[in-house]
């Protein structure tokens, strides 16, 4: 009974279509909010459509509304929008039903100051750029010809494709991809170990390490891209040592990473044209290089061939060459046997003449010239060895004399030494003795100092030095608590003891009464 009842009750409610639907909440939003005026931020303006209309959207910090702006109106507005700037809208609000949306259709606009993201984006920069993150001076050129490429972007947008289309296209080179999420939660994390990633691979390892990183995402509003304005992002990119290429949005999105890069592209598609040449053109150059080359080698070879030829021109011929040699030769061996002739002749000559001196007379007188010169050598030279031996003797005379009358020269300076010792001796005793007199009385002096100030005296006089468990000294009594185990020590030792319940609160010092006598003078501790 009770499901018959429920399928009739359904039955009877009245049946709209799609379009009647949309358009009675179109209707009853439009008639409820005619006029509003709505305070917000701009967020996601591109500037006018081609059709001249402009599509952006409000928010604050807790939503968002999008918002149009008609050609007509577009043309009457006092002042362009800007992306992150704060606007007062007055319009109307409806719905498009293609989509199920409500808007807010714009019919006046006035500025109400800067975006809260953007002054934050602002104030970020100015601190990031007082640090010298973006200083021109720690930017890093670009590899001409990378022999790897790494990429920063998410693995399933067309980012990616069209970077490795066109780096393909251009010139294919090896890219290395490290996939992370360019929006949302742990964005920036995954963003900021990918450049930590890369930087901290090794040159030769199993993965190769890239001569140049790109990090890419498309377009989108100022919240799509907020995590790269994110300052561990920048920090990451400054501190990267490979160079890196910000290719973040669009030509007209700025974000923070985009000063901190080394190059900054336009679109993705830009920073793959940065990052590699074009082959093509590169094979070209090449190939006119190399015709060039071909060319100048060619023309220096005629060149050198030219001259080759005038210079061999200028050389005299074999014959002329050898001429005059061999005509000196025909000479020589035509005088050969004559002078062989004349040449025995003339030895023969000189032979009979040398022969006519040597007769037996003549030897005999020349030897005995050189008997006498040598008995007259050996009688010298017995005079000589005659003499050495006196005066060797007379020296060695004088020397034995010396040595005699030595000892007694020896004694003498032994006993003078020791005089001059015990002099000596006796001096450094006496000093001796002075010093160690000198630092007794330091030493006693300053012993009386000592027990003059040590607190054991104050022990004698009955008082008693109190120590907690610890063996620190117990200045106040607040410090001392109920149980506490306490060490008494003595002029004669010391006493363990246990802190009671009982006991009067300390007292404030009782103020000491006015001096009328004059203090007396302090005697000397010494």
């Amino acid at each position: 009974m009770n499901s018959l009842f429920d399928s009739d009750s359904a039955s009877n409610v009245a049946e709209y279509s799609v379009s009647e639907l949309s358009g009675s909440i179109r209707r009853t939003i439009e008639q409820n909010f005619e006029h509003v005026r709505v305070r917000g931020e701009i967020s996601g303006y591109r500037g006018p459509h081609s059709s001249g209309h402009a599509y952006f959207a409000l928010k604050d910090d807790r939503a968002r509304i999008e918002a149009v702006i008609w050609k007509s109106t577009f043309q009457r507005l006092k002042f362009r929008p800007e992306e992150g700037m704060e606007v007062i809208a007055i319009g109307n609000v409806t719905t498009f039903p293609g989509s199920s949306k409500y808007q807010i259709v714009i019919e006046s606009l006035e500025p109400a100051g800067a975006g809260a993201l953007m002054a934050l984006i602002e104030e970020r920069k100015r601190k990031l750029a007082a640090e010298g993150l973006f200083d021109a001076a720690r930017k890093r050129p670009l590899p001409f010809m990378p022999k790897v490429i790494g990429v920063v972007t998410s693995p399933t947008g067309a980012v990616i494709r069209d970077i490795l289309h066109r780096i393909a296209d251009r010139f294919p080179v090896h890219v290395v991809v490290w996939p992370v999420r360019v929006q949302g939660d742990g964005a920036c994390e995954e963003i900021v170990a990918a450049i930590q990633g890369f930087n901290a691979l090794e040159t030769g390892g199993a993965i190769a390490r890239p001569d140049v990183l790109i990090v890419a995402r498309g377009g989108g509003s100022l919240e799509d891209l907020w995590c790269f304005n994110d300052e561990a992002i920048v920090r990451a990119a400054a501190a990267s040592t490979i160079p890196l290429i910000s290719a973040v949005g669009h030509e007209t999105d700025w974000t923070l990473i985009d000063y901190a890069a080394d190059q900054r592209a336009p679109t993705p598609t830009g920073a793959a044209e940065m990052a590699v040449p074009v082959k093509a053109d590169l094979e070209a150059q090449v190939a006119s290089l190399a015709a060039r080359l071909k060319g100048a080698a060619t023309r220096q070879m005629d060149n050198r061939r030219q001259t080759l030829r005038s210079l061999a021109r200028a050389l005299p011929s074999l014959d002329q060459l050898l001429a005059l040699p061999r005509r000196r030769f025909d000479e020589a061996a035509a005088g050969l046997g004559r002078g062989l002739t004349m040449n025995t002749a003339n030895k023969r000559r000189s032979f009979e003449r040398i022969a006519a001196h040597l007769r037996p007379d003549l030897i005999r007188t020349r030897i005995s010239d050189r008997r006498r010169h040598l008995m007259e050598a050996m009688n010298r030279a017995d005079r000589c060895v005659e003499r050495q031996l006196d005066r060797r003797q007379s020296r060695v005379a004088a020397a034995d004399a010396s040595l005699r009358a030595f000892p007694s020269r020896l004694v003498g300076q032994i006993h003078r030494a020791e005089d001059r010792v015990a002099g000596l001796r006796a001096r450094a005793d006496a000093a001796m003795a002075a010093e160690l007199r000198r630092l007794k009385g330091a030493l006693a002096a300053q012993d009386r100092v000592l027990q003059s100030l040590s607190y054991r005296n104050v022990l004698q006089r009955g008082f008693a030095l109190v120590r907690d468990a610890a063996g620190e000294p117990v200045k106040q009594a607040a410090a001392v608590q109920p149980g506490m185990p306490l060490s008494l020590e003595f002029a004669d030792g010391r006493v363990a003891a246990t802190a009671g319940e009982g006991g009067t609160p300390p007292q404030a010092p009782k103020k000491r009464p006015p001096r009328t006598a004059e203090p007396t003078k302090q005697g000397s501790l010494f």
